[in-house]
């Protein structure tokens, strides 16, 4: 949640900062009306408060020189049922705001580029020779058939579209590509933890999933429970509601699980093959960090993902998200792009976002500092996403005749 103090300082700047991201103009008008109104019943409810201060000085001289109370005692007791009148609307005034603030996304770092949308995208650099053929390559959907990777159909007759079956070699390269992100981020200084794929609605607000997309998730009937977007909220979520001494953080974690999307804004894109599937596996990094360390740990997790991807010989490049691109949470996010020759173009594989203290707010994450509590910052990014490096893999070192070469690195889990 940004923080509300911005508005009551200065809230045409903060308004102007969350045009920046394309917010909604009537979202600002509700957020500007909520925060005058609650400043109104402050107003309203110290001045009353003074009232109430004058009358009891007067009642106690009164009573003290000996002269009748009885008029001010009238004036005394309706006040004071003014004023917890008062502190209720204080109260409601603040509830409503924060309601409010929780739709409105973070603010956008200022060294992020404006844009609109993906187009304005800034590129930073390739990594990476793109793959040369001496034949037309296939797109990956092709290769999995012919190789009997992967089962659309039976993953339809199981579930629905989007889902699929991975069999064979697929499932084995699969279970060998979790194991090496794994095994890569904990080399890097990620401890590697387990986490329920099932969280309450206070994690998923936590980390800002909930109120504005709760269309998107599966949600448990009968229950308060959702199937996890990402392993970004169970992880960050470990430390909620906790303060932290200084000399732990960064804290810096890798988790592998399945994660689940309805996909209700992806207007029909990618209906084909592994792209946007409703069920997918994912290794995750998360970092809880001091606000001075942020930056540093963020760096880190865009090389950490870099590298993995170019241990597994796959070209990629690393973008930099405008503010009309960027997610609900973040303040700056890098994207990195893998390279698929068989539809020749760059496709998303992981992004790497610090969401400064807009989560931990929300999920009241803490620090201990020369004796105050300060708020945390929190990063995720994806390292990576299982489905989309197997389609990589699949596209950048296919052969004339279908088969595809295993990348060195994944040999020895295999």
């Amino acid at each position: 949640m940004i923080d509300l103090k911005l508005l009551q300082k200065d809230f045409d700047a903060t308004a102007t900062s969350l045009k920046r991201k394309k917010v909604d103009s009537e979202l600002i008008d509700l957020l500007k009306n909520a925060d005058e109104t609650l400043k109104h019943a402050k107003t309203v409810y110290e001045h009353t408060q003074a009232k109430q201060n004058e009358l009891s000085r007067l009642f106690g001289q009164a009573k003290k020189e000996g002269k009748s109370t009885d008029e001010l005692k009238v004036q005394v007791d309706a006040n004071k049922i003014l004023l917890n009148e008062l502190l209720d609307a204080q109260r409601i005034a603040e509830e409503t705001l924060e309601s409010i603030a929780m739709r409105v996304p973070n603010l956008p770092d200022a060294d992020v580029p404006d844009g609109a949308d993906e187009e304005d995208n800034i590129e930073i650099k390739k990594v990476l020779p793109l793959s040369e053929f001496t034949f037309t390559p296939k797109e990956h959907w092709e290769l999995a058939e012919q190789n009997e990777w992967i089962d659309f159909e039976k993953g339809v007759k199981l579930a629905k579209s989007r889902f699929s079956v991975v069999l064979g070699m697929g499932a084995r390269l699969e279970r060998a590509l979790i194991n090496f992100m794994l095994d890569f981020n904990r080399e890097r200084g990620f401890m590697e933890v387990s986490v329920p794929m099932l969280v309450n609605r206070r994690a998923l607000e936590g980390t800002g999933q909930l109120p504005k997309f709760e269309d998107d998730l599966f949600k448990i009937e009968g229950e308060e429970l959702f199937l996890i977007p990402t392993a970004e909220v169970p992880l960050t979520n470990l430390y909620q509601d906790e303060i932290l001494s200084s000399a732990e953080l960064p804290i810096k974690m890798s988790g592998y699980t399945s994660c689940f999307r309805k996909e209700a804004g992806s207007g029909g894109r990618d209906v084909r093959g592994m792209i946007r599937q409703h069920q997918f596996h994912k290794v995750e990094l998360v970092a809880i960090t001091r606000a001075d360390q942020s930056d540093a740990v963020f760096e880190e997790m865009v090389a950490c993902a870099s590298d993995l991807l170019s241990a597994l010989g796959l070209p990629h490049r690393l973008v930099t998200l405008c503010t009309g691109d960027l997610g609900f949470g973040a303040a700056k996010t890098v994207d990195l792009e893998v390279w698929l020759p068989g539809q020749n173009t760059y496709r998303e594989i992981s992004s790497v976002s610090n969401t400064r203290d807009f989560q931990a707010r929300r999920a009241k994450i803490r620090y201990k500092e020369e004796g105050k509590n300060l708020l945390a910052h929190t990063l995720n990014g994806s390292s990576l996403a299982v489905g989309r490096t197997m389609v990589a893999i699949m596209e950048n070192f296919q052969q004339e005749d279908g088969s595809i070469i295993i990348p060195a690195v994944l040999q020895k889990y295999l």
